[in-house]
């Protein structure tokens, strides 16, 4: 595998920024599916690579993995801030496809998270179905409008910061629970959907919740839990097992 580290000025954000993209070796038959992997509310696009092998994970799939950097903006496009959610549903692939040979095919693109970016991803997978085929949430902060209940998540500051009120935020798409019951509503293609969470995880009521809304709705979701609470261990096993899941074509 081959990795980037990329600093580039976003147009969206209006600043600079980073992403590490990862390729396999050698020229592309065709261009490599992709597997945009989002961090946490703790951390950063480093994360990823410097807490699991998930490098090494993505050679046996021969998979391209592209981890931006969105800070602690819940990839939304904040209502008191930047637009994060314009940037990793729009600029990101946009431009990390100009710069490398990644798969434009919906049937070749997924998204996977950990804890805010189990919500990330599964956000990228309900509200772009057009693009994503697949996505998967490791002990995802998936019930956005009970954050504050769930655990150590956001102060009330940074929810309004984000979010604004818990009235705008239920009816909006950044509900993923409004966003699954729109999709449902709909005639675009559905993604499937992988979903973990540890039973010691204090997130892992928000977990139970989104899981019997989206199987109410028909989703196609697969679930597991087990042991395990809001740690790298839990989430470098569960890369592991995700990447198996994932509907890559040919394989």
């Amino acid at each position: 595998m081959a990795r980037f580290e990329c600093s580039f000025f976003s147009s969206t954000l209006g600043l600079h920024t980073a992403m590490n993209v990862i390729l396999p070796d050698g020229p592309p038959k065709t261009r490599f599916p992709t597997l945009y992997l989002l961090h946490g509310l703790s951390d950063d696009h480093t994360n990823w690579l410097r807490r699991t092998s998930v490098e090494r994970y993505a050679e046996a799939h021969g998979l391209a993995v592209v981890i931006p950097n969105v800070h602690r903006s819940f990839y939304t496009d904040m209502k008191h801030g930047l637009p994060y959610w314009t940037f990793i549903s729009e600029e990101v692939p946009s431009l990390a496809r100009s710069w490398f040979p990644l798969s434009e095919d919906r049937e070749r693109n997924y998204a996977a998270g950990l804890s805010m970016g189990g919500y990330g991803a599964f956000k990228l997978a309900l509200r772009c179905p057009d693009r994503f085929a697949a996505g998967v949430s490791l002990s995802g902060a998936l019930d956005a409008a009970h954050l504050r209940e769930d655990g150590p998540v956001l102060t009330p500051a940074e929810f309004e910061r984000i979010f604004g009120s818990d009235e705008a935020l239920r009816n909006s798409q950044d509900n993923l629970f409004h966003a699954a019951e729109t999709l449902a509503a709909g005639s675009a293609p559905a993604p499937k959907l992988f979903q973990c969470c540890g039973t010691e995880d204090f997130l892992y009521g928000a977990n139970l919740r989104f899981r019997d809304h989206a199987r109410k709705l028909g989703f196609d979701l697969y679930y597991e839990e087990g042991p395990g609470s809001h740690e790298w261990g839990y989430w470098d096993a569960g890369i592991q097992r995700a990447l198996d899941w994932l509907p890559i074509p040919g394989r």
